[in-house]
């Protein structure tokens, strides 16, 4: 899952930002509402979360463009003012999901996994093929029903391999899906990380290597 945090609190971003990679998810942070913009322009985000008072350009702005785009992501708005007049004018603007200041960082991740079983392509909550059934939200793997100990980034890729249901996944589309904007598309780390992902699963191999094209669960 691609996620996108446009929050002008450079703090609150980064801490958004580091919690959720350790989770798995590829994570972009935007620093206000014209960042947000441009950089949505360019990556087809899963999900966004999206601080409501925004520079540049207001957060309501960001907010009605990005539900106008061709492929709109799902849209978290992260807002000091919690008044009830208030959430229903967000949600009148099209996010998805309204969430007030203070907020627990267990909250976040609740609301982003529900908002991608939400999605248009409908996410089931839990993923299995080939004896191998992954919870998304709880982060837990088992094969043939044993547990299976994966980094985020190995479970990320399993992630992306499974809702592809038996077709290749390029290194390109991995690349977007499960690392960020900081990641040298000319790097190893997807040769790498299927290698260990492949070697942790177990045999049979699961994962088939499609010379010239990318990745397959078999």
């Amino acid at each position: 899952m691609r996620i996108l945090i446009a929050e002008d609190e450079p703090r609150l971003a980064n801490t958004l930002a580091r919690g959720l990679r350790r989770g798995g998810w590829a994570v972009d942070v935007a620093l206000d509402g014209q960042a947000a913009l441009d950089r949505a322009g360019l990556v087809d985000y899963d999900a966004v979360v999206l601080d409501r008072d925004l520079p540049a350009v207001h957060g309501d702005e960001v907010c009605r463009r990005l539900v106008a785009g061709k492929r709109p992501p799902r849209i978290l708005m992260l807002t000091a003012a919690a008044e009830v007049d208030d959430r229903v004018e967000g949600l009148n603007l099209g996010a998805d999901d309204y969430l007030a200041k203070p907020f627990a960082f267990a909250e976040v991740v609740a609301r982003l996994n529900a908002l991608s079983r939400r999605s248009d392509d409908a996410h089931p909550p839990v993923l299995e093929r080939s004896g191998v059934r992954l919870d998304p939200a709880r982060r837990e793997v088992l094969r043939d029903g044993s547990p299976v100990s994966l980094s985020p980034k190995e479970l990320g890729v399993l992630e992306v391999l499974l809702r592809a249901e038996g077709a290749v996944v390029t290194t390109e589309a991995l690349l977007e899906r499960v690392w960020d904007e900081h990641t040298d598309p000319f790097t190893n780390t997807v040769r790498v990380t299927v290698m260990n992902l492949r070697r942790k699963l177990g045999a049979p191999a699961l994962i088939e290597t499609v010379f010239g094209a990318g990745y397959r669960m078999t």
